[in-house]
């Protein structure tokens, strides 16, 4: 197939589409460089082996798969022009993602609770390797939030509708993906301890 077919409009969705992707991909290799190195720091002797995750961190964990779920009901809500319903779920899954980023600065006050921290004399590898993946997981979010309030702005301005709701179809792709992500780093913590 010839990627340079089709209609302005088309290479237009198409050329969107595939930034987002160019993006994600880059974002997929940040995060497992920074997973290797923790694997790699894992055989250092000063290693704190056998830390809990913080619990606040499952709650957020729940708090992101159920905020995912609602934007995928917020799109197929705009495919059947469900205008009322789409701006209840995206209204929804944006709270739903502010408390995912209000439960991880729980967990990282869980986490100097127990006595580690991110730097100086009670801080560890670990834990500041924890702090760090975190904490750049969470500016991700923040942005994807940023993204789900110009999709939102947008609904209300009635750019979308039932045939053409791009972008809010790639800002519910990007917020899947900031998901996928966060399960994948929290089950990382979890069996690579």
């Amino acid at each position: 197939m010839d990627l340079t077919q089709g209609t302005e409009v088309e290479k237009g969705k198409r050329a969107k589409r595939n930034m987002l992707y160019f993006g994600i991909i880059s974002l997929i290799m940040s995060f497992a460089g920074l997973t290797s190195a923790f694997i790699v720091s894992s055989k250092r002797p000063d290693w704190l082996a056998g830390f809990l995750v913080p619990k606040a961190f499952w709650v957020s964990t729940v708090l992101i798969v159920c905020s995912s779920l609602v934007f995928f009901l917020a799109k197929k809500s705009i495919a059947k022009e469900a205008r009322k319903k789409t701006s209840g779920m995206l209204l929804l899954g944006f709270a739903l993602g502010l408390a995912f980023v209000i439960f991880q600065f729980i967990g990282f006050h869980q986490i100097i609770d127990a006595g580690y921290h991110f730097t100086g004399p009670t801080s560890n590898v670990t834990m500041s390797f924890i702090f760090l993946i975190a904490f750049v997981h969470v500016l991700h979010v923040i942005a994807g939030l940023v993204v789900i309030l110009v999709v939102i702005y947008n609904h209300y301005k009635k750019q979308y509708n039932a045939n053409n709701y791009l972008g809010l179809e790639l800002g519910i792709t990007f917020w899947h993906f900031v998901d996928i992500l966060w399960i994948y780093l929290i089950l990382f913590f979890y069996f690579f301890r």
